[in-house]
């Protein structure tokens, strides 16, 4: 299964065959289960064979073997088809492995990556092995091909070779081109980005956009450039202009744009009360935004604001699989689809009580079951930072003229620096602070001043980033140092230091980018730095999604990259990044 072209070998499908002819057992048996059936729109009682990891029947009869089934009664309860992430980013602190342990508790079988870390951070052939472990997971895990890095990096033609591109479009766990970020280079003529997209369509796989604030002229050229959905839409009026010019059109709740409530009413107001085309999707929120639910919670809301029951159910499971054209394999309870099953204790109550990803159970009766094996992190290059260089005062000179002034989570402008920023701190009575950008090789460096990030905050290092490059912001150069030092020790992280003194960190032991540590211990490592510095001023919704965006190039105005301070209208580097 994990290193063949088929999902299943021939010898398994006519294993599949013999279990209906009763020559083998089943591997589990459903027993008068009330399931979705989504080709009725219905809920049906049924007998639900599986096998290994496959749907082998769904109906009236009985197996004529049993010797080797675990039998399970599922009178009083409904069954509905696995939850599918259509939209996932799993290195928000947590790693892929991390994340789909801890969504398959919350009933999400399917998850579809973005593989920017993977494309960043890891040979091809390293990014690749990984992708082979994955399959090995009760999970599924399926990927995107970036065909850009969404900010201003040095290597970009290397990363982004036509080469590597058309190695991971040919993948057979990609589903789609894109997120495109770098949509505006495509409409002004990027006719490799274009290449790219018709190499994706010729194999059948999806475009996803990443069109915020695109009038709907903009959406009609970008659908003809071959563009199948967008997650970007904010209002009601969005939704209906991309669901007008064909768009499967996906709704974000996430951690900086938790717009579901708000669209499901606009869209109700404007007449909108068919959801085939609409998805759902969660678009990489930070841990703690995870707590109260993954897609479940996604259905919930849906299922509050008036969305009939079956289609909140389909807009995070059939609506998603068709979308993708895996519906064969995902997406609904049918005979011959993956057993990924959720176990609800009331129609309406979408977080399950049992779990079954790939025919294995995950959570049982409201407890977890240990179906994870442990990675080798160390066998796919994702291990300790290591930062083979010394930072010094001398790196710590700031004197551009004009710096970064953070006028919400998303929004970056420039403005000129009046403060004095010669000494080695700055008053903590505004809300100014030195701000630094540093190659994880430590080959170069971009020094300026960032305004609205916080007020109080002394030291502050972060290996998390766009990138993975080295961020430091702070009032003080000497606990921006000890921060920076002590990020370098511990292997990669986030460290916020004060008065000579580590408060906290996060330690971050891949790559210095994801945490090798499971979602629930993260959670409360996340909540613990937001208090902090809020207590220190920050007043935005998500700072590690701060750290994510000084450097992305796809929102205006002004970024800090490693080409140096970047004007994202116009397109040109203003002041380049340093040598060291």
């Amino acid at each position: 299964m994990l290193d063949q072209r088929y999902r299943w070998k021939n010898k398994q499908l006519r294993e599949h065959v013999a279990v209906l002819d009763g020559k083998k057992s089943p591997s589990l048996l459903l027993k008068n289960a009330t399931y979705l059936n989504q080709a009725l729109r219905k809920w049906i009682t049924a007998n639900i064979w599986i096998y290994e990891d496959r749907i082998v029947y769904v109906g009236d009869m009985l197996p004529g073997q049993t010797e080797n089934c675990e039998i399970v009664d599922c009178d009083g309860l409904f069954l509905v088809p696995g939850y599918i992430e259509p939209h996932a980013h799993p290195f928000q602190l947590y790693n892929p492995h991390s994340f789909a342990q801890y969504v398959s508790q919350t009933g999400t079988t399917t998850l579809i990556n973005d593989n920017m870390m993977l494309a960043l951070q890891l040979s091809k052939k390293k990014a690749f092995s990984f992708l082979r472990e994955m399959r090995t997971i009760p999970v599924t895990m399926y990927w995107w091909c970036r065909f850009d890095p969404q900010t201003e990096i040095l290597d970009e033609e290397d990363v982004f070779s036509h080469g590597n591109i058309k190695s991971w479009l040919e993948h057979d766990a990609v589903l789609q081109g894109g997120e495109l970020t770098g949509w505006p280079k495509l409409l002004d003529g990027d006719d490799l980005m274009l290449h790219w997209i018709q190499e994706a369509k010729r194999m059948r796989k999806q475009i996803e956009g990443h069109f915020p604030g695109a009038s709907e002229k903009t959406l009609a050229k970008l659908k003809l450039l071959g563009a199948d959905c967008d997650h970007e839409s904010m209002t009601g009026k969005d939704v209906l202009n991309r669901l007008l010019q064909g768009y499967t059109t996906s709704l974000r709740y996430s951690s900086i744009r938790p717009d579901l409530p708000v669209l499901l009413d606009e869209m109700h107001e404007l007449g909108i009360d068919q959801y085939d085309r609409l998805i759902m999707t969660t678009d990489g929120s930070t841990p703690s935004f995870h707590e109260e639910g993954v897609v479940d919670k996604m259905i919930k809301i849906a299922i509050e604001k008036g969305v009939p029951l079956i289609d909140a159910y389909n807009m995070a499971t059939l609506n998603i699989a068709r979308h993708y054209n895996i519906e064969y394999l995902h997406g609904s309870i049918a005979t011959g689809r993956v057993a990924n099953i959720n176990f609800l204790e009331a129609s309406d109550q979408p977080t399950p009580i049992s779990v079954l990803a790939k025919g294995k159970w995950v959570k049982k009766y409201g407890e977890p079951v240990s179906a994870f094996n442990d990675i080798d992190w160390a066998s796919h290059d994702l291990s300790l930072l290591d930062l083979n260089y010394e930072l010094t005062m001398d790196d710590l000179q700031f004197s551009m003229p004009f710096g970064l002034s953070m006028e919400n989570a998303v929004i970056i402008k420039p403005y000129s620096i009046t403060i004095d920023v010669s000494n080695d701190d700055i008053s903590m009575k505004h809300d100014e602070s030195f701000l630094m950008l540093i190659d994880r090789k430590g080959k170069w460096r971009i020094n300026t001043v960032i305004k609205g990030f916080a007020t109080h905050v002394s030291g502050f290092a972060s290996s998390f980033s766009n990138t993975g490059d080295i961020i430091l912001i702070g009032k003080n150069k000497k606990d921006m140092l000890l921060a920076f030092n002590h990020m370098k020790e511990i292997g990669g992280g986030i460290v916020l230091t004060e008065n000579d003194t580590v408060i906290h960190e996060i330690p971050l032991k891949l790559t210095g980018v994801m945490s090798n540590k499971k979602v629930e211990e993260i959670i409360e490592e996340e909540k613990a730095l937001t208090a902090l510095l809020r207590a220190r001023g920050y007043s935005f919704s998500d700072p590690i999604y701060t750290l994510l965006f000084l450097s992305s190039t796809h929102l205006p105005y002004i970024r800090i990259t490693p080409q140096g301070i970047y004007d994202v209208m116009n397109k040109i580097v203003l002041f380049p990044s340093i040598m060291r």
